[in-house]
């Protein structure tokens, strides 16, 4: 589950995480935020999601991070994004207008680049974690964020004796393991997707359970 595993998967074509419409939970959730209109929210392992170009319309500020090239300049080209490229930290910089996108490693991150972010939406990025980076991927989160953020947490939950991930389930009680020292946590959705899942049910699946958490600082 190291870096190049993630590369290998997009070089691959193995991107079934990658959502080909944008995620009606960040649209049906969103009015639950109250995030101003020019904040900067965080993508942490972005790959080219079409949630970035929804939240850039709302004339918010967007910064993706992505350890895949490919997948970066897939979102530019497919969204016809002209951009400027720079370095930074480690990593490649890619701008365009309100979208800046970070090509390298998450866990590379440091709070210089992260200094005006006061929201994180994570959808698919807990999840792609084993349960032995997950602690890590959080301890990043709270090094490199600012003191007063907002993350819109979407988990999968199913029986991880029965499938393999990623992405891995990630149950509630892990949530609040994770989260709860430092933020307020709530549950906003609660589905079970199993019948709209089909290659999870193949799998031999018996439920999958999506949820989606909105937590605040305490």
């Amino acid at each position: 589950m190291d870096i190049d595993f993630w590369k290998q998967r997009w070089k691959d074509r193995q991107t079934g995480f990658h959502l080909e419409s944008v995620n009606p939970h960040l649209i049906n959730c969103w009015d639950l935020l109250s995030i101003n209109q020019n904040a900067t929210v965080f993508v942490p392992l972005c790959g080219k999601s079409l949630d970035i170009i929804w939240l850039a319309s709302l004339g918010l500020n967007v910064t993706g991070v992505e350890c895949s090239e490919l997948a970066v300049q897939e979102f530019l080209n497919e969204n016809h994004l002209n951009y400027q490229q720079t370095k930074d930290n480690n990593f490649t910089v890619y701008t365009s207008d309100n979208i800046r996108l970070l090509h390298g490693d998450y866990f590379s991150l440091v709070s210089e680049l992260m200094q005006e972010v006061s929201m994180v939406y994570d959808r698919a990025s807990l999840v792609a974690m084993p349960v032995d980076m997950r602690k890590e991927y959080v301890n990043k989160l709270n090094e490199i964020l600012p003191e007063k953020v907002t993350i819109l947490l979407v988990t999968l939950e199913y029986d991880q004796h029965l499938m393999n991930g990623p992405p891995f389930s990630v149950s509630q009680n892990e949530v609040m393991s994770l989260f709860q020292d430092r933020y307020k946590v709530k549950q906003l959705l609660f589905n079970n997707i199993l019948d709209a899942s089909p290659r999870f049910k193949q799998r031999g699946l018996d439920y999958l359970y999506e949820k989606v958490y909105l937590l605040k600082r305490k």
